[in-house]
């Protein structure tokens, strides 16, 4: 049996997307890493299944699959190539579609720039909805968020959650280059407070209305950029007082642009097909 699929990317976060609407998939955990792989498959951080769903006014169901196999709740840079992709396959003539995620519907919508705009739904801060427990550690308040001091030993440091259907973590850096991205990213990932894991971003303020922002994904590793990574520390920044309602994210794959008013986050940014193909699925299936 030939799979096929094609390669995306949105601001260098990479992925395989998957049509499952017209053809039959067996996504076990060893074929999704074996499509992810970089060097014997098609490689991506995350795949992307496309499927159908019968709820009137959805129009699909989407599924995210990291490179370790494992399935998560949410990617912003897939669902801006979710729908450039069901587009351009001819599974729907819309330009804004209803899309059911693991946690909930998200509407991304194509702009007539070319770019991709993605209502990413309310941001949850609440520890409890990000699987965080700070029972026991110290805290502050700045501006209307709650800051929490996570042991990483030999020290601390202070983060700050949000759940945007799936959980982030974000601490402030003074200079992103230098940022501990790949030795703090791994324990906070893994940390015991967090009973699923956690994404964890390093977040540099440049000014009101700009920041840096770098990602270490949960099941993958720093990837180039993370949409919703993006969206829930642009949010906490603004909660903190730091950032505008309106922030250009700088990730090192490209710039999101994050919007907040107290309901809804929005997030636009570009959605590239890079490549179609077919493999011998039989080959990775297990």
């Amino acid at each position: 049996m030939k799979l096929r699929f094609t390669k995306m990317h949105g601001a260098g976060n990479d992925f395989v997307m998957l049509d499952g609407v017209r053809q039959s998939l067996v996504l076990t955990p060893v074929a999704l890493r074996a499509l992810a792989d970089r060097h014997r498959g098609v490689g991506a951080d995350q795949i992307l299944v496309v499927e159908p769903d019968d709820t009137p006014g959805v129009d699909f169901r989407y599924r995210i699959f990291n490179a370790d196999g494992g399935e998560v709740e949410q990617c912003g840079n897939g669902a801006r190539c979710f729908v450039r992709f069901v587009r351009e396959q001819g599974l729907t003539d819309k330009t804004e579609i209803t899309v059911r995620t693991a946690t909930g519907l998200i509407r991304p919508a194509e702009l007539p720039d070319g770019r991709v705009r993605v209502d990413m739904g309310v941001p949850r801060f609440d520890p409890a909805d990000v699987g965080f427990d700070p029972r026991g550690l110290d805290s502050r308040e700045q501006g209307g968020c709650r800051l929490w001091a996570l042991p990483l030993p030999p020290s601390e440091r202070w983060i700050a959650v949000a759940s945007m259907g799936n959980p982030h973590a974000m601490q402030w850096v003074d200079d992103i280059e230098t940022a501990p991205v790949h030795t703090e990213g791994p324990l906070i990932e893994r940390h015991s407070r967090f009973a699923h894991g956690v994404n964890a971003s390093f977040m540099e303020r440049v000014d009101a209305q700009t920041v840096k922002l770098r990602v270490w994904e949960r099941g993958v590793g720093e990837t180039q950029a993370c949409g919703s990574g993006a969206c829930a520390a642009a949010v906490l920044g603004m909660l903190q007082g730091e950032l505008a309602e309106r922030v250009r994210v700088h990730a090192p794959g490209g710039m999101l642009e994050i919007e907040w008013q107290g309901g809804p986050v929005t997030m636009t940014g570009e959605a590239v097909t890079v490549f179609e193909g077919e493999l011998d699925w039989p080959a990775v299936r297990a």
